[in-house]
């Protein structure tokens, strides 16, 4: 199983959303099986909260199943656990580290390296732009999945 966690500062807009178009992708491509797929916060301003309206706004207008979730803060529990902890942004890589013992295994990403940028996925709540984080999103998506493809041999 390759476990993936997506991270953002509030664990409502990117990072769940992340987390349920991979999710759907994954499931589209008969890859469930291989997967753990999770999301987290850096934050703890969300707590426990459900995902953004935008984000369910966005997913529903895509036809993407939400994925259940409350948000949640990302722990060195979790670190231990996962193979690729994906952040949106630069602060978001930042703080990871700063949390996560400077990454020690090498598992920190930026979301958006997998397509060969790197740009930051801007936050919706400051944004309001649902639609450019979704094409983001996606972007980020098929480039992690073009590399798992070759890393991992999925």
């Amino acid at each position: 199983m390759i476990r993936v966690l997506f991270v953002c500062h509030g664990n409502i807009c990117r990072s769940t959303l992340a987390e349920s178009v991979f999710t759907h992708k994954v499931n589209t491509l008969g890859l469930a099986d291989r997967f753990i797929i999770d999301s987290f916060a850096t934050s703890r301003e969300e707590i426990g909260n459900p995902p953004h309206y935008g984000t369910v706004n966005k997913l529903q207008e895509k036809c993407i199943p939400l994925v259940p979730h409350h948000a949640k803060q990302i722990t060195w529990k979790d670190y231990e656990c996962a193979d690729y902890i994906i952040g949106m942004d630069t602060a978001n890589i930042r703080n990871l580290n700063r949390m996560l013992k400077n990454d020690p295994d090498g598992k920190i990403y930026k979301f958006l390296s997998f397509a060969g940028s790197n740009r930051d996925i801007a936050d919706p709540w400051y944004t309001g732009d649902f639609e450019a984080t979704y094409r983001d999103v996606v972007e980020g998506c098929d480039g992690f999945l073009a590399y798992l493809r070759q890393k991992e041999k999925i």
